[in-house]
């Protein structure tokens, strides 16, 4: 079985209810217990559970509310990013002595592909199992790996490895292996939202030609599939149908933004009640910039109002932020005139356009204090401004012209953001907050994300 597997050099590793698992391996009194990762609030999201919870229907995604409701025993945890991240590195340099051709996929999943490892570590079903072993006796978690010759497939065989509780795995090891000549059969009976590039709307689509299964979706007429979905999606959608991918395992793809977002337990209306969230979440935003030592120049704020409505506004600043202090800086003017009398559901901060530090050019000033506009101070700098998108309500502050003019903070900034992100780092989120958090109450993280 091994030689026949020698074709399928790419590997798709996914570890099992990653966050829920490192609370476990973390705090060994919740072995065997349900835990949820995610907000308890009666607007929290489940954003990871154990198998004990998943036994009660407890899925990602769900409401907390409906969560505790079919798993009353439930053990909440509130998330704790940093500590993921930490674990998630370890596992990264696990893999990467496997391969140096690894693709993060988030935090807890990744694409290997393998070939050039085979004469120094065996086949690929070996080096499966090798992994596989090596995740579970140094990091202390399990996870499923998917074997294929392509990244698509290799992926949709880790789903299937992981359809079932580790402990419930029976004769299996946590591998799927789909060698070239069992593909059609092994895709086939999937249905057709398994495949990247099917969501809800094209799912039903394709239900409305009687297209449900992803075998189905193969013997489809390319021109009917063009009809239903346009040109690139067909021919996109037809090649993964058909077990063709010709995307490589891309090492070392660089991370286009980094953010978080926080939904209230209860609507936001009193006038400055967004600062403290505001600071609380730009803090965790600019910390992970400078743990990653990357640096961005466009800040995002996301505003979600009590009606579901939502406006995105972004500036764009003339020296890429990478510390908690520049991206409040940049992030509160964004909010100073939003009107929340009508309550506020979300707020979300991400930095994008992103750059290691080492890259990042200097904007010179002819301010007296390196902080560029007359009358600024280094509570309020200046920073250049671009409309880059808004949707829904909300204007650019009056008079502004979509443009403001400046240089970011100076270095004293930059020695206060260090010293703030080394204590937090050390000691715990908590530690170090700006001042306007204390007494805030807080919110229910509905995302955090390092997208790719």
């Amino acid at each position: 079985m091994d030689a026949a597997t020698a074709p399928c050099t790419i590997l798709h590793l996914d570890m099992d209810a990653f966050f829920a698992a490192v609370e476990v391996l973390d705090d060994p009194s919740l072995v065997g217990r349900p835990v949820i990762v995610g907000g308890s609030g009666p607007r929290g999201v489940v954003a990871s559970c154990t198998y004990e919870a998943r036994a009660w229907g407890v899925r990602s995604a769900m409401s907390s509310v409906e969560a505790r409701r079919r798993c009353p025993a439930a053990v909440f945890r509130p998330g704790r990013h940093a500590r993921y991240a930490e674990v998630s590195a370890q596992l990264g340099v696990l893999l990467r002595s496997a391969s140096p051709l690894v693709e993060p996929i988030g935090l807890d999943e990744a694409f290997l592909d393998v070939s050039g490892a085979r004469r120094r570590l065996g086949p690929p079903v070996v080096i499966a199992r090798q992994l596989r072993d090596r995740v579970q006796a140094e990091i202390g978690l399990t996870c499923a790996v998917g074997v294929a010759r392509t990244k698509s497939v290799a992926k949709l065989a880790s789903r299937r490895a992981k359809a079932v509780a580790p402990a419930d795995r029976g004769g299996g090891d946590g591998i799927v292996v789909v060698l070239p000549e069992d593909e059609a059969g092994f895709l086939g009976p999937l249905p057709v939202g398994a495949l990247w590039g099917v969501g809800p709307a094209t799912a039903t689509r394709l239900a409305g030609v009687g297209v449900t299964t992803v075998g189905e979706l193969a013997c489809l007429p390319e021109s009917a599939l063009r009809r239903l979905v346009g040109q690139a999606a067909a021919v996109h959608l037809a090649a993964l149908a058909s077990g063709r991918d010709t995307d490589p395992v891309r090492p070392g793809r660089p991370v286009r933004s980094i953010g978080r977002e926080t939904t209230f337990a209860a609507d936001l209306r009193a006038p400055g009640a967004l600062a403290g969230h505001l600071a609380e979440l730009a803090t965790d935003v600019g910390q992970r910039l400078a743990a990653r030592a990357l640096a961005g120049r466009s800040v995002t704020v996301k505003v979600r109002f009590g009606d579901r409505r939502t406006i995105t506004r972004s500036v764009t600043v003339d020296t890429p932020v990478d510390g908690p202090h520049q991206v409040l800086a940049a992030a509160r003017p964004l909010v100073a005139h939003v009107d929340v009398s009508a309550g506020i559901r979300l707020l979300g901060v991400s930095v994008s356009q992103l750059r290691p530090v080492s890259e990042r050019v200097q904007q010179l000033s002819l301010g007296g204090d390196g902080w560029g506009l007359a009358g600024t101070t280094p509570a309020e700098p200046g920073f250049a401004r671009r409309p880059d998108h808004t949707q829904g309500a909300g204007d650019l502050p009056a008079g502004s012209g979509g443009q403001w003019s400046g240089a970011p903070p100076g270095d004293r900034w930059r020695l206060v953001d260090s010293a703030v992100v080394a204590l937090r780092e050390r000691f715990g989120p908590g530690a170090v907050v700006p001042a306007v958090v204390i007494g805030t109450p807080p919110g229910e993280d509905a995302h955090r994300s390092d997208a790719r």
